[in-house]
């Protein structure tokens, strides 16, 4: 959910969103949507991974600090922190798990020193992202891994049955599960369920109607789109549209 107290921005890596949460009271409490995403975060002082989300995940802030992160493009999430994405689902993981401690030490270090001068501590995130992302983009290989992941993405999102997108991407139903497995956290329905819901998150908010937002994005009618919300986020669509923007 977003809020007045959150801004985002395109980032200089490729399909990222760079992020930033205003300090909130300790006990502040949230809820985070699955998205397809992983984040690199800097949240309650230290680095941590947000793993991919199957269902809402509840936030509490400890430390009353601003949150900053680096929110990964579907896909991207494994090749920076070198593990498949199903191990780090609905997990919330110390970076000094995944990445060497000195690695982690240095980076928050960096942007402790961007924040005590008032600059953009994001920018190292960005930067910390973009070395891991190199051979992503940087191979014929990775490139074309990268594609076909991005394909999967657009396919699913445009509401494409999983058969026709595996298809579409030359691979079995069950060829393309492990690859969205690994990339994903999750199989290509949930990832479809979960893209399908922020999309129609995304509508609402703009002040379409729920019933027309659920026939527009793939639905059955109004009810089904409000089950298949709560059961990914928690609640009903119209508490999260009212808190959005």
């Amino acid at each position: 959910m977003l809020g007045p107290m959150y801004e985002e921005r395109a980032s200089r890596v490729r399909g990222a969103v760079a992020w930033t949460r205003a300090a909130a009271p300790p006990g502040t409490t949230g809820r985070v949507l699955p998205d397809g995403c992983m984040d690199l975060l800097l949240w309650n002082g230290e680095l941590v991974v947000a793993g991919p989300d199957t269902r809402a995940h509840p936030a509490v802030e400890r430390r009353g600090l601003p949150v900053y992160g680096l929110r990964l493009p579907p896909g991207a999430g494994p090749e920076v922190f070198g593990a498949p994405a199903w191990q780090l689902r609905d997990q919330r993981v110390p970076l000094d798990a995944l990445w060497p401690a000195a690695a982690v030490r240095t980076l928050g270090e960096r942007m402790g020193e961007r924040i005590d001068r008032a600059a953009d501590p994001l920018a190292e995130l960005e930067s910390a992202a973009a070395v891991r992302l190199a051979g992503r983009y940087g191979t014929a290989g990775g490139r074309r891994d990268a594609a076909l992941l991005e394909t999967v993405v657009a396919r699913l999102r445009g509401g494409a049955g999983v058969a026709p997108t595996a298809r579409y991407v030359n691979l079995s139903e069950r060829q393309l599960y492990r690859r969205c497995r690994d990339a994903f956290g999750y199989g290509p329905k949930t990832l479809a369920r979960v893209l399908r819901m922020q999309r129609a998150l995304r509508m609402a908010a703009s002040g379409v109607p729920l019933a027309e937002t659920a026939l527009r994005t793939g639905y059955a009618d109004q009810a089904h789109l409000s089950r298949e919300v709560r059961a990914l986020a928690g609640v009903p669509p119209a508490e999260l549209v009212c808190g959005w923007g």
